[in-house]
């Protein structure tokens, strides 16, 4: 039997077979693929798409993980064991990552700055296809329990994703991570969250509208720089990394629920976070500190497409398996 022999209402809304996982991605990849399709053949070219991406890279995205954030409160005595496994989860991603340039059987496939830039794909989460995903399926509660994942989960994701590109390059690893707009913008948004602050009501709206057109132009953005040859040149990279992504992952999750023994609603969101596609931003940082974005937003949209199958993992066996 699972940690939760008797699951209550809540985590029987979380029962996979009820959700559509290709219609829950489909309006992200429709967006990377506007994106490509629009920077290949209009007038709106490549030269058009860097100021996009550098639009993005330093006010839009930072002011939606800002605002992602600071919205909900975060209950961490309620979440302690639950946040426990988001980060457990994160770390595990990271130490993968990290480890395959020195993997006997493939680190001679790895170029090291080809690996800087894309290792932050098996790591790092669409915290807005979370989101969706928690208000869907587990309502008020399951989008304030995915929200503290997102608060702690982020800042370290993004420090662990700057780390081996500013090590590649001339600037410093701190002076990176002081002057990254992503890291300002998570943690500082954390530490006002847990300070009580709140933005106030009249300036709501704005920042919501430009989160809103983060998400739409972040996308495109990543479609455009997108460069599915890419993939062809670094096959066996790729492939790990997807792999971490969407299969192990799932599978480190669902250990961490059963040694957690989290609640059926929280093993849930746990598995759902493991899951999920991984971050569209990656293509933007990638880019903008001076890597290869298109083979980054090759494997973005690799992921986007894989994250229906790895979301039915984790929703329509593990949780079962979990539950039973």
């Amino acid at each position: 039997m699972g940690a939760c022999d008797r699951p209550d209402a809540l985590a029987q809304r979380w029962y996979p077979w009820t959700v559509s996982y290709a219609l829950l991605l489909l309006p992200e990849f429709s967006l990377i693929l506007l994106g490509y399709l629009i920077s290949r053949h209009t007038a709106l070219n490549r030269s058009v798409w860097a100021q996009v991406d550098a639009l993005v890279y330093y006010l839009l995205f930072p002011t939606l993980l800002f605002h992602s954030i600071i919205k909900s409160p975060l209950d961490l005595g309620d979440a302690s064991r639950l946040l426990s496994g988001g980060l457990l989860v994160v770390t595990s991603g990271v130490a993968l990552s990290y480890s395959l340039p020195y993997l006997p059987w493939l680190g001679r496939h790895v170029q090291r700055r080809e690996h800087a830039a894309a290792a932050q794909v098996a790591f790092r989460f669409n915290s807005f296809i979370g989101l969706a995903l928690a208000e869907r399926l587990g309502g008020a509660a399951g989008l304030l329990s995915i929200a503290v994942l997102i608060g702690f989960c982020v800042p370290l994701a993004n420090v662990a994703a700057v780390w081996p590109m500013a090590r590649g390059s001339e600037r410093g690893f701190a002076r990176e991570l002081l002057r990254n707009p992503l890291i300002i913008a998570t943690t500082s948004g954390l530490a006002a969250n847990l300070l009580g602050l709140a933005l106030p009501q009249w300036l709501e709206p704005t920042v919501a509208r430009i989160g809103a057109a983060s998400l739409a132009l972040g996308l495109m953005a990543a479609g455009a720089g997108m460069q599915l040859q890419s993939l062809q040149r670094a096959k066996a990279l790729g492939i790990a990394l997807l792999s971490i992504r969407h299969l192990l992952l799932p599978l480190i999750a669902l250990a961490l629920a059963f040694g957690l023994q989290l609640s059926a609603a929280h093993a849930a969101i746990l598995l759902t976070f493991a899951a999920v596609p991984t971050a569209a931003s990656g293509y933007v940082l990638a880019a903008k500190m001076g890597y290869d974005g298109g083979y980054v937003g090759a494997l973005i949209t690799s992921s986007t497409l894989l994250g229906m199958a790895s979301l039915a993992l984790s929703l329509g066996i593990l949780l079962p398996v979990y539950l039973a």
